[in-house]
């Protein structure tokens, strides 16, 4: 999108409407903020939620949502809230829309960008929400986050799986404090109260758990289950998968041992002599954009250190879509597909 100068009177014009249109009240020192703004409803408004440790109340449901990443994007057509956004941003690579439910939201709802989310595009969108996530379209370095769009009136919602959880201290703090499906689940039953949707949540989480129940049942047995390693990227160091991030819950439910189970963050980057003493018997590679998934393959094949590494010795080397492995209502269909190969593989 292209970058045009604003004056500080419209700068100002828009973060009032935001604010308007949104009518969510951040609830201080641990109150609920339930009192009613002037013209709210009864019936189901004023709703408080807690979101990644912070209450927030909303007089109505918001109507110009902007998302950040295409599982978020996901999140809010599979609950059926495309007349709630006023666009998403999301790079070129989506996945398979066509084998979604909610293709036809994508093509409904502006793609307002290929590129990260800035302040400048909330504010084009005259966005009221918006929903994105640490290192998801938050983050200190490009200053887009909570509280930079609270002083603009923009209200936000956090990805669950990207809470921070505060363990290393730093501006860059580990992230994820649940399970990754259960992050899910509460996205989904959370959204659901803040656009009074809730039995449509609930049905979405009841088929997401029966899908991923199934999917267990037919998965390799303890003592029968295959070592995995997640490769997201890079070559110096690769980008993995810790035991918050969407892929660990992905594999332990499809039947693997997922093998960077013991780091407390989502998404992280690792040493390879880690993933050599680990010796997974299968890497899982996140497809997205470029490298390719077939130039990653290559790279994993012909580098020396994972020579004698199980997968690559025997050739099992999976390729997933990046959109079905982030925080997504694709996570289940994804645990199915996973349990399908790892019941093909043998160990030992």
């Amino acid at each position: 999108m292209r970058t045009r100068h604003r004056s500080a009177a419209l700068l100002t014009a828009l973060a009032l409407a935001a604010l308007t249109g949104c009518g969510a009240q951040v609830a201080e020192d641990g109150k609920d903020g339930s009192a009613k703004a002037s013209g709210a409803g009864s019936g189901h408004y004023p709703v408080t939620v807690e979101n990644c440790g912070t209450k927030t109340t909303y007089d109505k449901a918001p109507r110009r949502v902007v998302t950040n990443d295409i599982g978020i994007a996901d999140i809010m057509f599979a609950l059926g809230l495309e007349d709630h956004m006023a666009g998403y941003v999301t790079p070129e690579y989506r996945g398979d829309i066509d084998a979604v439910a909610w293709k036809d939201a994508y093509a409904k709802v502006p793609w307002l960008s290929k590129k990260a989310i800035t302040k400048e595009i909330a504010l084009d969108a005259r966005a009221d929400l918006v929903f994105a996530g640490w290192n998801y379209g938050f983050g200190e370095d490009s200053g887009v986050t909570p509280a930079s769009l609270k002083k603009l009136g923009i209200g936000s919602y956090v990805l669950t799986e990207s809470c921070r959880n505060g363990t290393d201290g730093g501006r860059d703090r580990a992230r994820g404090v649940m399970p990754p499906l259960d992050a899910l689940y509460t996205d989904l039953r959370t959204l659901g109260k803040i656009f009074d949707v809730e039995d449509r949540a609930e049905a979405l989480v009841t088929k997401y758990r029966k899908q991923v129940a199934d999917a267990q049942a037919k998965a390799p047995k303890e003592g029968e289950r295959p070592s995995v390693f997640l490769y997201d990227g890079g070559q110096d160091k690769p980008l993995t998968s810790g035991r918050f991030a969407g892929p660990h819950d992905i594999i332990t439910k499809a039947g693997g041992d997922h093998v960077m189970k013991d780091l407390k963050d989502s998404w992280v980057t690792v040493g390879w002599e880690s993933v050599v003493e680990r010796n997974p018997d299968v890497i899982v590679i996140n497809d997205y954009g470029t490298p390719t998934a077939e130039q990653k393959k290559s790279f994993l094949k012909s580098y020396a250190p994972l020579k004698n590494v199980s997968a690559i010795k025997n050739d099992r080397i999976y390729v997933m879509d990046y959109a079905d492995l982030v925080e997504s209502p694709r996570n289940p269909a994804a645990v199915t597909a996973l349990s399908g190969y790892l019941r093909g593989v043998r160990t030992g």
